[in-house]
């Protein structure tokens, strides 16, 4: 009898593998700088499209709420950073402040003396007391919160002012406390005016008082469209304004050219 051993089964082929394509190289993050966003003009200032923006170095967690003070060390760090990668344009306001720290201070501490391609906005319109209650400037305050904000910046004039309405003033009139402005201006403690919060028919006023070089609203997917100044035929000719999305970090700010 013959045995016959079963048949080894065959061993199946290996298929080919396609080569893995080369992985694209990408920018350490000390190649990527503000410089990158492009420039824009605020006025004769020529400025990088991404900014920063100084409203959360005060404390820790959301703006103007009632938590800790930021580190003092960490904030410093944070601006001169900033800097070296290119930013060139620091948005703040004297009511940046938690009990223990100021934005303007640190900007002072951390940047002065300031280089000369270095643009620092500023905001005066709302105040806030020792106690972080709010208060709204009459045209007749403004030179009190102008002149706050060059003591507490170190500066003898203020690059750019930005005139922040309330909500509650969407509807009124501008002339009084932009004209007041506007005479801050002439006098040489402000060189460019900005407004923030504005609607279409209140820029095209401001416009009508002295040159309006940036708007400050909110662009985000959730800001109603009726406050979108810039997209109103009135403001064809503003210049760049602040991009800033309640959605997003609040640390950056962006240029945008007028629409």
């Amino acid at each position: 009898m013959m045995s016959l051993s079963s048949p080894r089964p065959s061993s199946p082929s290996t298929p080919s593998v396609p080569p893995v394509p080369p992985v694209p190289s990408v920018p350490s993050p000390e190649a990527v700088t503000a410089s990158a966003s492009g420039t824009w003009l605020l006025g004769d200032l020529t400025v990088n499209r991404l900014g920063f923006g100084s409203m959360r170095l005060p404390q820790n967690g959301a703006a103007f709420a009632d938590g800790t003070p930021s580190d003092r060390t960490r904030a410093l760090t944070v601006l001169r950073r900033a800097v070296e990668l290119g930013v060139n344009h620091i948005d703040t306001a004297a009511f940046y402040f938690s009990p223990l720290r100021s934005a303007n201070e640190l900007i002072n501490s951390a940047l002065a003396p300031y280089a000369d391609d270095l643009v620092i906005t500023t905001k005066v319109g709302p105040g806030r007391d020792p106690s972080g209650a709010w208060v709204w400037a009459t045209p007749e305050q403004l030179r009190g919160q102008v002149e706050e904000n060059l003591r507490q910046l170190g500066r003898d004039h203020l690059d750019v002012v930005n005139l922040r309405l309330a909500g509650s003033q969407a509807s009124a009139s501008v002339a009084e406390h932009f004209g007041a402005l506007a005479e801050l201006r002439t006098a040489g403690l402000i060189r460019h005016l900005g407004i923030s919060n504005t609607s279409p028919a209140q820029l095209a006023e401001a416009q009508g008082i002295a040159p309006v070089v940036c708007v400050q609203n909110a662009y985000g997917i959730e800001s109603p469209a009726e406050r979108h100044a810039l997209s109103a035929p009135a403001a064809t000719r503003a210049s760049p304004s602040y991009r800033s999305s309640p959605s997003r970090a609040r640390g950056a700010r962006t240029a945008r050219p007028a629409r």
